[in-house]
C-alpha cells in the first residue's frame, strides 16, 4: 500500500490571532501557514505528491514540503540560532532548495524530515527576543521579527502555489485540513 500524506489537525485558529501579543501572533501565523501546507497535501499518495500538474512549471507539493523544511531550517537554525548546519535536501540529487529531485524522493521521509524540522526550528527561536540581531550572509542585520514575517509570506506565496497544484491533482479547493 502506497504512503499517503496524513490529515491535518488545525491547531491554529486565525480569529483567535487578532489580539495575541506580537510573540504569539507571528507564531500562529506561521503555525497556520505551516498546517495549511500540509492540509494541502492530505490525503494524496507519494506519486500525486510528486507529479507536476501546473505546465510548464516542475513545481510540486513534495518539492514545496522539502522547500519549506530547507527554508525553515536556513532561517532559523542556521542564521538566527548559528547552527553549523549543511542542507536537509539541496545536494547533486536533490537540485535546487528541495524542489528536484521528488520523482525519487520518499515523501514518507521528507514529511517526517519537514516536521522534524519545525520542532528544531521552534526550539531555536524559543527565549530569543523577536529584537534579537544576527548578519546576513549579505552583511544585512536582521531581526528574529523579520525572520518570523519572511517565513509567514514565504509560506503564504508557496501555499498559493499549493491551491493550484492540489486542484489540478483531485479539484480539492481551500485551506481545511
Amino acid at each position: 500500500m502506497a504512503w499517503t500524506a496524513p490529515p491535518v489537525v488545525r491547531t491554529v485558529e486565525l480569529g483567535t490571532l487578532g489580539t495575541l501579543p506580537e510573540r504569539r501572533m507571528l507564531e500562529g501565523w506561521l503555525q497556520w501557514h505551516r498546517e495549511t501546507l500540509l492540509a494541502k497535501c492530505a490525503g494524496l499518495a507519494s506519486g500525486e505528491l510528486s507529479r507536476t500538474t501546473v505546465k510548464p512549471s516542475a513545481l510540486t507539493l513534495l518539492g514545496l514540503v522539502r522547500h519549506m523544511a530547507e527554508i525553515e531550517r536556513w532561517w532559523f537554525r542556521r542564521s538566527v540560532a548559528g547552527e553549523a548546519l549543511g542542507d536537509v535536501f539541496t545536494d547533486p540529487e536533490d537540485g535546487d532548495e528541495g524542489f528536484d529531485g521528488v520523482e525519487v524522493a520518499d515523501a514518507a521521509q521528507a514529511f517526517a524530515r519537514f516536521r522534524t524540522e519545525l520542532r528544531l526550528c521552534d526550539r531555536a527561536a524559543a527565549g530569543r527576543d523577536l529584537d534579537e540581531t544576527f548578519v546576513s550572509p549579505r552583511g544585512v542585520p536582521l531581526s528574529l521579527r523579520w525572520v518570523y514575517v519572511l517565513m509567514i509570506q514565504e509560506y503564504a506565496r508557496h501555499n498559493g502555489h499549493a491551491d493550484f497544484l492540489r486542484e489540478r491533482t483531485d479539484g480539492t479547493t481551500g485551506d481545511a485540513g
